[in-house]
């Protein structure tokens, strides 16, 4: 597997060919810190991508599929509920990890009841981070997998073998 490493988003760059769908994680966050602490809890097998910003976050997800998002409680542009709204927009979004200073109940019961993963507290506990991560990242590919042998059962009448869109 390849090793942990902080990509910021340059519009062009892309994870590597050798690295699966499930260890990619996109950091969403004005502070350095926060993508330097995870890139070093997953220390092998991980990419971590570096946004500053929802902008440049849904710029990097128009062009890689990546199915987590850990993102700041207050990102610079705008907040966790911002990237939320156009996470849950796409057509199989990514699972939306939110994190604070400040986890407590009120933000944890209002990122959940609007559709967020987890809550992770900062600073990080590694143990916390990677067990989180790697459960939300199950249930991704669990999703992936179910919506793409659905579309998959359901060839064109033609017999071409063509994908038919699923509307979920």
């Amino acid at each position: 597997m390849a090793n942990s490493q902080i990509n910021g988003w340059d519009g062009t760059k892309k994870p590597s060919g050798s690295e699966t769908a499930c260890n990619i994680v996109l950091s969403v966050s004005p502070n350095d810190e926060d993508c330097a602490s995870l890139a070093r809890i997953f220390k092998s097998g991980w990419t971590v991508i570096a946004s500053a910003t929802v902008a440049s976050a849904l710029a990097v997800l128009r062009e890689t599929p990546i199915p987590i998002v850990i993102c700041d409680c207050d990102v610079s542009s705008g907040t966790w509920r911002e990237m939320w709204g156009h996470l849950s927009l796409l057509p199989d979004p990514p699972q939306l990890i939110v994190t604070s200073r400040l986890a407590d109940d009120r933000l944890w019961t209002e990122a959940l009841n609007l559709g967020a993963w987890d809550v992770l507290a900062k600073p990080f506990d590694a143990d916390e981070v990677i067990r989180i991560v790697e459960i939300a990242c199950q249930h991704w590919q669990d999703r992936h997998r179910a919506r793409f042998s659905g579309a998959k059962q359901r060839k064109s009448a033609d017999g071409t073998g063509r994908l038919a869109a699923t509307g979920t």
